[in-house]
């Protein structure tokens, strides 16, 4: 059975392999906005929320090594 930070590595690895590549960074995402003039929305809107996703990954991960830090 996979612990938790086995998992969330799983998820993040996953986003990196999608055909929609994830944004690294909100601004990568702001310039792809900027340059499509609301051309390809789908596109944009599934580059959203796989940022979201790697946003809240990220987020429990850290939280996770403060908790196991105490």
């Amino acid at each position: 059975m996979k612990n938790i930070n086995e998992i969330i590595q799983d998820q993040l690895a996953v986003l990196d392999r999608g055909v929609v590549r994830t944004p690294d960074k909100f601004e990568h995402l702001q310039a792809f906005a900027r340059s499509n003039h609301g051309n390809s929305d789908i596109l944009l809107m599934q580059m959203s929320m796989q940022y979201g996703m790697r946003l809240a990954l990220e987020y429990l991960q850290q939280e996770l090594e403060v908790e196991v830090g105490k």
